[in-house]
C-alpha cells in the first residue's frame, strides 16, 4: 500500500489520477491481510477496524470537508510575509476547533488567491501543510484524526487541552521559520510580480456562514456524544453511532442549504475526500495485523519509555498514517499493563501524551501521514502551484525543517 502511494504518482501518474484506480489498488493489497485475519479467526478485529474505526474516521473527515467546503472565503490581499504568516496563524488556531481538514479546506483557497501573483509560492503551501493541516490540531479531538481515535478509546474531550504548551511552542517556532523563509523569497520576487500583487487587491469576503451552525453541530456531537455523557452508548451498539448520525445530518443540511454558486466559487469537488477514503481503506485494513501483533506481544518489545513511544509512534505516523498508528501504539501501551497513575483511557498519562503529540506532529512528515495533506496538495496543484513529489517533499522540507522542531519538542516536553 505504501509502495503504491509513493511510487504510482511517479511511475503511472495518469493511472493514479483516478480515485477508482486508487480504490482498486487498496482492495487488491488488502486481500492478503483480510485473508489472514479471517482464516486465523480475527473476524471481530476486521469488523471493529472497519465499522468502529474507519467509518467514524471517514464520516468525521467527510463531514468537516463538506461543511467547510460550503464556507467561501475569498479575497486577494497583498501577499506580504506578514499577511501570509497571519493566514497560517489563524489556521493554527482554527485547526483544533474545526479540524485540520476543516481549517485547511477553509483557508487554502483564499491563501492561494492571495499568493497567486507571487513567483515563489510552493514554500507557503508546504508550511501550510505543516502548520494548518497538522500541528495546529493538537488541542481537541476535533483537531486531528489520531486524537479523535484516542477520544473514541476513552480519553476525555478536555484532556487534550493539556497539550497547549506543545501546541504553542511548535506553532510559534514554525511561524517564525516561515516568516524568515517567506521574507527571503519576497525580496527576490520580480518587480512585475510585486507590482501585480500590489494592484490586484480585493478585500476578504465570506459567504455560506450558515455552515458555521452545522460546524457547531459537529463540534457539539464530538464533545458530548460519548459514554461519559450518554452511558447507554456502552450497552447499546447502535447508540454508539449517534455521533456519526449527527455529523451526517449536519453534512446533509450543509449540502441542502448552501447555495450551489458558493460551492462552485469554492472549487468544491468530491475528488479529495474520495482519494482519502480510497487510500485509507487500504491503510486501515493492512494495519490491523500490526495492531493485533503489538497488542499481543507488548511485553516482549523493548518499548516502554515516553521517548521511545514518541519517536516510534512518530516514525510510523509519517509513513503509515497517524490515525491507525496512534491506535496501534495505544494498544501497545495498554498491553504493557502499566498502572502508574494518573491513568487516561487505561494507560499512564505520560505515555498517552507521547503518543498523541507524536502522531499529530509527525503526520506532517509525508503526504500520507495525515488525510488533509493529500487534499491540500491536490488543490494546490489544481491551482498551478508546483508541489514536490512524495520523496522530494521529505528531503526538501519535512526532514529539513519540521523534524528538527519535533526533536526540540521531545527535549522540552517528552522525557
Amino acid at each position: 500500500m505504501l509502495g503504491a502511494i509513493a511510487a504510482m504518482p511517479l511511475a503511472a501518474p495518469v493511472f493514479w489520477e483516478h480515485n477508482r484506480n486508487k480504490l482498486i489498488i487498496a482492495l487488491i493489497v488488502s486481500v492478503p491481510a483480510l485473508g489472514y485475519l479471517l482464516f486465523a479467526g480475527f473476524t471481530g478485529a476486521v469488523v471493529h477496524t472497519l465499522v468502529y474505526d474507519y467509518v467514524p474516521f471517514i464520516i468525521l473527515m467527510g463531514g468537516l470537508f463538506v461543511i467547510t467546503g460550503g464556507i467561501f472565503v475569498d479575497g486577494d490581499l497583498q501577499a506580504t510575509p506578514l499577511t501570509n504568516a497571519t493566514f497560517l496563524a489563524i489556521g493554527a488556531v482554527l485547526a483544533s476547533f474545526m479540524g485540520t481538514t476543516g481549517a485547511a479546506m477553509l483557508l487554502i483557497r483564499p491563501l492561494l488567491h492571495t499568493i497567486k501573483e507571487r513567483t515563489h509560492k510552493t514554500h507557503t503551501v508546504l508550511f501550510f501543510i505543516g502548520i494548518v493541516a497538522n500541528c495546529g490540531g493538537l488541542l481537541t479531538p476535533l483537531g486531528d484524526p489520531p486524537l479523535f481515535m484516542l477520544y473514541l478509546r476513552g480519553a476525555p474531550f478536555d484532556w487534550f487541552l493539556r497539550l497547549a504548551p506543545v501546541w504553542l511552542v511548535v506553532n510559534v517556532v514554525l511561524l517564525g521559520l516561515y516568516a524568515a523563509v517567506d521574507s527571503y523569497y519576497y525580496r527576490r520576487e520580480p518587480e512585475e510580480a510585486l507590482r501585480s500583487d500590489h494592484t490586484n487587491i480585493q478585500p476578504l469576503k465570506i459567504d455560506g456562514t450558515l455552515n458555521l451552525v452545522w460546524l457547531a453541530g459537529v463540534i457539539i456531537a464530538v464533545a458530548f456524544c460519548n459514554p461519559h455523557y450518554i452511558p447507554a452508548m456502552r450497552e447499546q451498539h447502535w447508540l454508539s453511532f449517534i455521533r456519526e448520525i449527527i455529523i451526517v445530518l449536519c453534512a446533509l443540511a450543509s449540502l441542502k442549504f448552501t447555495k450551489h454558486i458558493t460551492r462552485v466559487s469554492n472549487g468544491f469537488t468530491w475528488h479529495p475526500i474520495e482519494e482519502v477514503a480510497s487510500v485509507f481503506l487500504g491503510i486501515f485494513i493492512t494495519m490491523t495485523p500490526c495492531m493485533l501483533y503489538l497488542d499481543q506481544h507488548a511485553q516482549e518489545l523493548a518499548v516502554r519509555s515516553p521517548v521511545q513511544f514518541y519517536y516510534i509512534t512518530g516514525a510510523l505516523s509519517a509513513v503509515l498514517d497517524n490515525a491507525p498508528t496512534a491506535l496501534t501504539f495505544y494498544a501497545l501501551a495498554l498491553g504493557l499493563g502499566i498502572q502508574t497513575p494518573p491513568l487516561v483511557a487505561g494507560v499512564p498519562e505520560y505515555l498517552l501524551e507521547a503518543i498523541a503529540v507524536a502522531a499529530v506532529l509527525f503526520g506532517s512528515l509525508t503526504y500520507i501521514g495525515n488525510g488533509p495533506n493529500l487534499m491540500v496538495k491536490a488543490i494546490a496543484e489544481h491551482n498551478n502551484v508546483p508541489m514536490p513529489h512524495f520523496f522530494a517533499y521529505m528531503v526538501k522540507f519535512s526532514l529539513l525543517v519540521l523534524l528538527p522542531v519535533f526533536i526540540v519538542v521531545q527535549l522540552l516536553f517528552v522525557r
